[in-house]
């Protein structure tokens, strides 16, 4: 008997019934006047230049390289359309991006025609290129109780800690996929570690209210606890190096359930300032490269400290209807790294002076924090009330623009290492991606079928790592905003995630008591 084709199913005739499009580039299409200007000076290079209108981002990346001189060793590129209005006062407008050529992204969908004068923004990409990671290498057990935090050091990717349950903090050597020291002083819950950003201390923040600092490389306590806060300890923030003075350590902040902030002298182990101003308990508190540090806090207010003001309280943000829970500045990624970059191991970063990893930091620092030749720092709040909001703090103490859309409380956000996205996760299983410049809205990325709790971004913003309720992680391609790889394995909730400075490695920690490392 002949085998019946089964009749096509209601999805089927409905897809058979749409106009396919095909993505052609006509062959009359008019060539179109462009300018370059980069993104981080607003300089302009090489005039008004005509070009055909399908051109490629790949003949545009060609172009752009001839014009600056770099035929020989080519840099890769990100292209963008300025889409100014007619009613934006400011002198930037959105940005649209150029995924495959101009046609497509710009010309066919109707944002501009032939007959526009185009501005590309151009941002080069990181040089090299991270891979997505595949596989779990190791699952190593050593925790007692669930895993709550977990950060890779900036100088050595082959070093990770990891706070816990039980207690403790621990140094884990990644290449040989061992536990190397246990850092154990606390007498409840680690809440919070955090690396200094010149790789030589650890802080770790507890519940037992105290905060300690270890020893990178012998994992010894540095002295004894810091005590002062009279609740637990929620949040840890290092001084950015470009900001420590010549021969001193750089000082940490810490934001505590009792409402205060707190920054200590990380030498003589002191209290230095006790900002308080907020009614109810601080959640997340960020040291920014301008010297100010912002805590976001359940009384449903940001506040800016100004540390070279004796901390005085600069700001109060306020807009949102609920509890803020998480927030991020748009130079956390290059803060946290310091002087030191992908290729920094253990035995290049010793060689390395006080002053060289500061002038380096005060250089990386300025290539992310500069939009248009000036030094521009923006804030994304994440809070209860489902939404998010976009701050210039600086600049004025109303939002930028308020980030809708989730369906839930939205628990965790951060910028991408070059601050042109914004990343948020929720409550509502889904992660959105905005943009870093406006706070406009760009795309969610769907796959997760329990709350998202956290993300991680790799080194050179392509690729993006959540963990979620639903026992998986999952590595997404910020370009095509597609899911790339699914990472199952843990055998419980996933709480904490890293991705390395060096993008080899991912470590993932949560309620199964296991630290796993991923690579490709």
């Amino acid at each position: 008997m002949a085998t019946v084709i089964p009749p096509p199913s209601k999805k089927q005739k409905k897809e058979a019934q749409k106009v396919q499009e095909v993505n052609l580039i006509p062959d009359d299409l008019p060539n179109v006047l462009i300018k370059f200007q980069a993104s981080d000076t607003g300089e302009s290079v090489g005039g008004s230049i005509r070009v055909p209108g399908g051109i490629t981002e790949k003949q545009l990346e060609e172009l752009l390289n001839q014009l600056h001189g770099d035929i020989d060793e080519p840099v890769p590129y990100t292209f963008a359309l300025l889409n100014k209005t007619i009613d934006d006062k400011s002198e930037t407008g959105s940005l649209v991006d150029i995924k495959d050529n101009l046609y497509s992204s710009v010309l066919q969908p109707g944002i501009k025609t032939t007959e526009d004068f185009l501005t590309l923004v151009y941002t080069p990409r990181a040089v090299f290129k991270v891979k997505a990671i595949t596989r779990s290498n190791a699952a190593i057990a050593g925790h007692g109780s669930t895993i709550l935090c977990c950060q890779f050091a900036p100088n050595d990717s082959g070093r990770m800690c990891s706070g816990a349950g039980d207690s403790t903090a621990r140094i884990w050597d990644c290449n040989t996929q061992t536990p190397l020291y246990t850092l154990s002083g606390h007498t409840n819950w680690v809440l919070c570690v955090a690396y200094s950003p010149c790789g030589t201390m650890i802080a770790t923040g507890s519940m037992d209210n105290t905060v300690r600092l270890w020893d990178t490389d012998t994992g010894k306590p540095l002295g004894k606890a810091l005590t002062g806060h009279s609740k637990w300890v929620s949040s840890l923030t290092w001084e950015p190096l470009h900001l420590v003075k010549p021969g001193e350590k750089p000082r940490l902040a810490t934001s505590s359930k009792d409402g205060t902030v707190k920054v200590w002298d990380s030498t003589r182990r002191v209290c230095l300032l006790t900002m308080s101003g907020h009614t109810n308990a601080v959640s997340c508190v960020k040291w920014s490269g301008s010297n100010i540090i912002y805590s976001a806090s359940h009384d449903k207010t940001i506040k800016a400290w100004d540390i070279s003001a004796q901390g005085k309280c600069i700001q109060t943000l306020k807009s949102h209807a609920h509890w803020v829970n998480h927030l991020s500045i748009s130079t956390d990624y290059v803060l946290r790294k310091g002087g030191f970059d992908h290729t920094s191991t253990k035995v290049s970063s010793k060689k390395l002076s006080m002053e060289e990893l500061r002038a380096k930091a005060l250089e990386q620092y300025e290539k992310v924090a500069k939009v248009g030749g000036v030094i521009s720092e923006r804030l994304v709040t994440a809070s209860d009330d489902f939404t998010m909001y976009f701050w210039e703090p600086l600049k004025s103490s109303k939002p930028v623009c308020r980030m809708t859309g989730h369906q839930k409380l939205v628990n965790h956000v951060s910028f991408s290492p070059d601050g042109r996205y914004i990343v948020s996760s929720s409550f509502d299983n889904s992660i959105k991606i905005w943009d870093g410049l406006k706070g406009v809205f760009v795309g969610t990325l769907r796959g997760h079928v329990a709350p998202v709790y956290q993300t991680a971004w790799s080194a050179d913003n392509r690729l993006l790592v959540s963990c979620s309720k639903d026992t998986t992680l999952k590595v997404w391609d910020i370009r095509t905003r597609k899911l790339s790889v699914d990472l199952p394995g843990h055998s419980d909730e996933v709480y904490a995630v890293d991705w390395s400075m060096d993008g080899k490695r991912v470590a993932s920690g949560g309620k199964d008591k296991m630290v796993r490392l991923w690579s490709h």
